[in-house]
Order: structure tokens, then sequence, then C-alpha cells
């Protein structure tokens, strides 16, 4: 990969950490907001605040999705840590839980601005080149969660130290974001012709595109797993904070539900960072051994094997000490499994673009449409599971979605092998068992 390439995957990470940034410190924020004089905030509200996030992205990104196509991906990326700057301002500044809404609405529009563009540029870059195409969407997904962990991991620390003041300081981390985007990606020549040229063959903004990509029976096959799956993970990210940062009365049984300090907290959000960046890489060299369904299916049963691990580190008490120990490795073997479905998926993405080489910031788009559905249904899931049955309630929810995710996984495999047959650059290696 070539400096650009890596300025784009660069300027993902930053703009991925001042956003998980933001909702991390902001799931603190409102767990603690009466100390700030604003009301006591429930489970579900916290659910429809982070859902918020991600109905405005659901929303903007076939905009913008489509517009990257028009103007080109490398302005389009300009946009988003500008709206993101916004966001974190307004959300320093109030504790009114209607102003905070709209916050997280302007931060779904920098992610719907910046996602379909990066996405889009990538895919084009990568065109023909099967190991490239691998490792870039590997690394796309892994900056991006290695973003969002990170800020995971700062925020109740930075938090702690500097209040509401630290979302200030996160709208100077966007500025870098932008600065990263507007002078290290500019030099890939190649691909601003290649944008030129598709922008000169669309003579107008045509959101009537989607309805043609999404008659495509690939897009459709791929939208449930992918939707499921970012569902199972969404879940976690909206609730996670919220609930290991108090203890919770209500379930004196369940050993995770006893209050973390911030440290607690952060180390061990670094630990899944760690084993998920890991996979994350593992399995995004692997593109020219397995097919994208089969690292997809292998991350969904290792899904699987996380959420029952995770049921009996959560009833540990009482427990011999080999089995809480055994629990403890069969979710971080699960995690580094699950990792693989996520850089699967987009490299599946990536290559339905084959078909549609002037609309790929559309196709892209659908990453956002996708990610969001499923962000959403977690969210609303996850805070109606959590009040249910707390962390007992999250790990059930997680094991239904990622359920659901395998019920198109068998006829998408086989559209996979007919993309493959039009596309032979695309096809792995010869492997019967995969």
């Amino acid at each position: 990969m070539d400096r650009s390439l890596w300025a784009v995957l660069g300027g993902t990470f930053t703009l991925r950490f001042s956003t998980g940034l933001t909702g991390s410190m902001l799931a603190v924020y409102l767990a603690k907001l009466p100390e700030h004089g604003g009301p006591v905030v429930a489970a579900t509200t916290l659910a429809l605040l982070h859902s918020a996030f991600y109905v405005s992205e659901l929303v903007l990104s076939p905009l913008f999705g489509v517009l990257s196509d028009r103007i080109g991906h490398h302005r389009l990326m300009l946009l988003g840590p500008f709206f993101g700057a916004i966001a974190v301002i307004l959300t320093g500044l109030t504790t009114n839980l209607y102003i905070l809404g709209g916050t997280r609405i302007l931060e779904g529009a920098s992610t719907a601005a910046s996602v379909p563009s990066i996405l889009g540029y990538i895919a084009l870059v990568t065109a023909g080149n099967e190991v490239l195409r691998g490792k870039a969407a590997a690394r796309f997904e892994g900056a991006t969660l290695a973003g969002i962990g990170v800020g995971f991991v700062a925020a109740p620390l930075l938090f702690a130290v500097l209040g509401p003041i630290a979302f200030f300081l996160n709208a100077g981390l966007y500025g870098v974001s932008f600065l990263i985007y507007r002078f290290g990606v500019e030099d890939r020549q190649g691909v601003e012709r290649a944008e030129r040229r598709a922008a000169a063959n669309r003579r107008r903004m045509d959101l009537g595109r989607y309805a043609v990509l999404l008659r495509s029976s690939h897009v459709w096959l791929l939208a449930p797993t992918w939707i499921a799956v970012n569902a199972s993970i969404g879940l976690w990210f909206s609730q996670a904070l919220f609930q290991f940062s108090k203890a919770n009365p209500n379930f004196p049984a369940q050993t995770l539900m006893r209050g973390f300090s911030p440290v607690q907290i952060s180390l061990a959000a670094v630990v899944i960072g760690v084993v998920f960046g890991a996979g994350l890489l593992y399995w995004g060299d692997r593109f020219k051994r397995y097919r994208r369904t089969t690292i997809i299916a292998f991350g969904i049963a290792g899904g699987a094997v996380l959420a029952a691990g995770g049921l009996v580190v959560n009833h540990a008490d009482g427990l011999p000490i080999i089995l809480p120990i055994a629990a403890i490795v069969a979710v971080g073997a699960g995690l580094f499994v699950l990792a693989g479905a996520t850089p699967a998926a987009v490299g599946l993405l990536a290559d339905m673009s084959e078909a549609f080489p002037s609309d790929r910031g559309a196709i892209m788009g659908l990453y956002s449409v996708f990610l969001a559905l499923g962000q959403i249904g977690g969210s609303l899931v996850g805070g109606y599971a959590a009040e249910w049955h707390g962390i007992d309630g999250l790990l059930i929810g997680t094991a239904l979605f990622l359920a659901i995710a395998l019920i198109p996984l068998a006829r998408l495999r086989d559209q996979e092998h007919r993309l493959a047959i039009e596309h032979p650059e695309l096809a792995p290696d010869p492997h019967p068992t995969t």
C-alpha cells in the first residue's frame, strides 16, 4: 500500500477515535448527568440517543455515497471531520437530552459523509488486486475498530480528569483528521483522474441509482447477515460502558454487574482491542485462501463461543476456578474469530462494486446503511435486554442476532461463487474444504 492509501487509513483511525471517544464519553456523561445538573437517564433513553447516531448515518449515507461518485471521493472525505467537530462542541455545552440527540445526528452525518467516500476510494484503488483489497479491507476495519476501541479505552479516564471539557479537546482531534485527508491523500493522481471520469459520466446526482443497486440479489443476501452481525456488536457498543460504570443491585448474582473503576474498564477494553485487532489482521490476510462467506461463518461461530463463555464468566461465583479461566480463554478465542466477519463483509461488498465501476461510492455507502440498521437494532434491543436481565440479557441478545446472521449465509455463498465466475480475479485459491 502506498502513502496515500495509508493516509486514508490513518485518517480513518483518528476520525473513528474521535467518534468513539465522543460516544463513550457521552455514555459516562449520561450515567452521571445529575451531577452536572441534568436528569437521571435510563438505559432505554441511552439506547434512543445511541440509535439517533445510526439513524442519521442510515438516512444520509445513500446521499453522500452518490455525491461521492459525482464530486470525487477525496473531496467528500473532508466533510466528515467538520460535522464531527461541531457535534462535540455542542455536546460539551449542554445537559439537555434533546440537544444531545441533535449532536448524535450531527455525529452520524460525520460518519455518513466519511465512510462511503473512504470505502469508494479503497474499492477503486484496489480494483483487480485481490491481495491489496484483502489487506486494505482488513486495515480499514482495523483502523475503524481500533479508533473506536482506543476512544472507548480513553473515554472513562479522560472524562474523569476533564469532565465535559474533554468534548472540546475532541474537536481538535477532528481537526487532525481533516488535515490528514486534506494533505495526505491528494497525491493519488490515478484515482483522482478516475474520479473525474466517473463524475463526468454523471450529469446529475441520481439517488434512483440505489434502486438499481438494491435489485442485486448479492446485496439482498448480504444485507441480513451484515445487519445481524453489526447488531450483535452494536448491542455492546451502546450499553457496555453504561452498564459497567455503576453497580446494579437488581442483578446481585451477575459478577459483571457490580461496577468497575475507569481504570479497570480501560484495561479490559485494551485487552479486547488487542485480541480483536489481531483477529482483523489475521483474517484480512486470508482472502486468497478462504471465501468471504467462509470467514463470515467462522466469525459467527466465534461469536457464539464468546456468548457462551461470557455467561460462565458472569456467573463465576462459587465455580471451580478452572471453569472461569477456561471461559475467559473461550471468550478471547471467540472474539479473535468473530473479528474476521467484518473485513470479509467489506471485501464482499467491494467485490460487488466491480459490477458497478462508476458507482463505487454508492455501493460502498451500503456498508453504512447495513451497519446503521444493525447498530440501531442492536442499540434498541440492548437497552431492553439490559433492563430485562443485565449482562445476561446482552449475551442472550448477542447469540440471537448471530443465529439470525446464519440464515441467509448458504444462499449468499452461492451468489459469491457466481460473482467469482463473473470476475475470476476475485476467486480464492482452490481449497475444497473452504
